[in-house]
């Protein structure tokens, strides 16, 4: 059996080479379902860690410099940064005990817990959370 060539893209002369440091990601983050699970906002602080990381997968930007840089509310940044640390995606060493800025570091895709995440049970609310929607402040 013989496989098909690469399709060609839109604009081959136009390929895309990494011009100086640059950072990746895994593709497991799309094909074990992470950038789903997390969501669009996770997703883009994920993004920007990555962009911004060293070598080791270190980078140091504040909450508050994230939420600038990405158009989104600190609030916004808190809940991305916390659905990134309880997936295991990013882990924090902060400046100081108890601080909430430090270290951020970039982790490799844990494996898949497919049986626990798929036999519980979400409440719609917990859905909307997950996708990064909250309910409205009285």
């Amino acid at each position: 059996m013989s496989r098909r060539p690469p399709p060609t893209p839109p604009h081959p002369g136009l390929e895309r080479r990494p011009n100086g440091p640059f950072g990746w990601l895994e593709a497991a983050l799309l094909h074990d379902g992470w950038l789903a699970e997390v969501g669009p906002h996770a997703a883009a602080v994920l993004v920007l860690l990555a962009v911004a990381a060293d070598q080791r997968g270190a980078s140091f930007f504040s909450r508050n410099r994230m939420a600038t840089a990405l158009g989104m509310t600190r609030h916004e940044v808190d809940q991305a940064l916390a659905k990134l640390v309880d997936a295991e995606l990013v882990a924090l060493r902060p400046w100081r005990r108890g601080g909430c800025d430090g270290v951020w570091q970039l982790l490799p895709s844990p494996p898949r817990r497919s049986a626990e995440r798929s036999r519980r049970t979400l409440s719609a609310g917990e859905v909307l959370k997950n996708l990064g929607f909250t309910a409205p402040e009285p």
